[in-house]
């Protein structure tokens, strides 16, 4: 496990689990929303957002949070493992809202690039009906070299990390590929 693509809907918990592994495996995070945002929330051109992808995913270890499905063939060809935070749809709109009243608006050094506004909570209510097929379409098409962790809670996304640090410090090779999780999340 040393490239990672985090996906799943707004709210989710991508941000949380993209750093947690990043501080665990000690390999450097890259929050997709950072990299296509300018401070004024104006996007990059489409062909250079891919220039940038493809410029971090030529890296040896890395993890990546967001979906920006028009590039996820990007991180797809080049990660090993895709961990999909398949949160429902309630859990994510809580997801939202917390960030919002935690953080704030506005993008934040730490990897929180928050807005809330219709469309975001529109993008989120119908994530697991638009977006969420297109990801799972995408992923089935890289299925033979890549470990796709399915995660459906929060309380399963802590789990399975505290899972995962156990592992590691328990075995002797630290760059052991992990088994194998296909569709379970543990």
């Amino acid at each position: 496990m040393q490239r990672i693509a985090v996906v799943g809907s707004g709210g989710s918990g991508k941000t949380y689990v993209s750093r947690a592994l990043g501080k665990m495996l000690d390999v450097p995070v890259t929050h997709l929303d950072a990299e296509y945002y300018d401070e004024d929330w104006h996007p990059l051109p489409a062909e250079s957002f891919a220039t940038r992808q493809r410029e971090i995913v030529s890296g040896d270890r890395w993890v990546i949070d967001g979906n920006h499905c028009t590039t996820l063939p990007i991180r797809l060809a080049a990660c090993d493992t895709v961990v999909m935070m398949d949160v429902p749809t309630t859990s994510a709109l809580l997801g939202v809202l917390w960030r919002q009243v935690r953080h704030g608006a506005g993008q934040h050094a730490n990897g929180v690039h928050n807005r809330l506004n219709l469309e975001v909570l529109r993008y989120v209510v119908t994530y697991r009906q638009r977006m969420r097929p297109r990801m799972i379409a995408e992923m089935a098409q890289v299925a033979e070299h890549v470990d796709v962790v399915r995660l459906t809670s929060r309380r399963r996304a802590r789990r399975w990390l505290r899972d995962l640090s156990a592992r590691r410090s328990t075995s002797p090779v630290r760059d052991a590929h992990p088994t194998a999780h296909g569709g379970d999340d543990q």
